[in-house]
């Protein structure tokens, strides 16, 4: 038995997320329905992060165990040829230690939402980005978005379903600034709670808009009440973009 972690790239638009479900397609089934056709074997494949429907990965991490003999290439290869033509791509495929997780063995994840800052709507990043198109302040986000940054309760910034056993964390990196047409946010923590990028995008949104202040994000903060934090952005702009461990990848 060899335990295989595998990089990938999705497009999450026409699947209910990562996690298998009854309700529709999913990432992790139709990767496990591509591993039974390449290998005969009945596997769980294990993900870092469970992305929401219309959530992408340009870098998701997970592992499964194969009992065929095999080589990197050829899992990586076979599984793309079977995953046709779901817009998911396995980059690299690589042996590992029996004991490695690539949910619990990471030490480290990055998230990038793109918003769209612009009057005309999206044409070739349809489904790709958030379409405000009343001006942002890129700057004053920013400057807003620091007061988020450490070891807080984020339960205002939580989603109701959330599961964590707590909503304290900590906060690596919250930066927003802009790229041409586009306003960009990239966030990096070691975990994260349900919604909780997509909830500072919809926050910061409102403090580009000028209709929040630095002082109406810090009480909401210290609030600890998913009521008083902004809105939740839609799951189009969102993008897993890294995973982290410490000794493996």
């Amino acid at each position: 038995m060899q335990r295989w972690k595998l990089t990938l790239e999705y497009d999450g638009g026409p699947f209910i997320g990562w996690q298998r479900q009854d309700e529709g397609p999913s990432i992790q089934q139709c990767l496990e329905e591509a591993v039974t056709a390449f290998s005969g074997e009945d596997v769980r494949i294990h993900g870092a992060g469970r992305t929401d429907s219309g959530v992408h990965a340009l870098m998701q991490v997970a592992h499964m165990d194969l009992e065929k003999a095999t080589k990197a290439d050829t899992v990586r290869d076979a599984l793309n040829y079977h995953l046709k033509p779901n817009p998911i791509a396995v980059l690299s495929a690589e042996p590992v230690v029996e004991d490695f997780h690539a949910r619990f063995s990471a030490s480290g994840r990055a998230y990038l939402y793109r918003i769209l800052n612009r009057r005309p709507p999206p044409a070739l990043e349809c489904g790709r980005v958030w379409s405000v198109t009343r001006p942002l302040d890129a700057d004053a986000m920013h400057r807003a978005a620091q007061i988020l940054v450490g070891h807080h309760d984020f339960s205002s910034f939580r989603a109701s379903q959330c599961q964590a056993d707590s909503p304290v964390k900590t906060l690596d990196r919250l930066d927003v600034f802009r790229a041409g047409e586009e306003i960009h946010l990239i966030v990096e923590a070691r975990s994260f709670l349900h919604h909780q990028v997509r909830n500072f995008a919809g926050t910061l949104e409102l403090v580009g808009s000028g209709k929040w202040t630095n002082a109406h994000l810090r009480d909401a903060l210290h609030a600890k009440d998913r009521s008083a934090g902004g809105p939740t952005a839609p799951p189009q702009g969102l993008y897993l973009t890294k995973v982290v461990y410490p000794d493996v990848g």
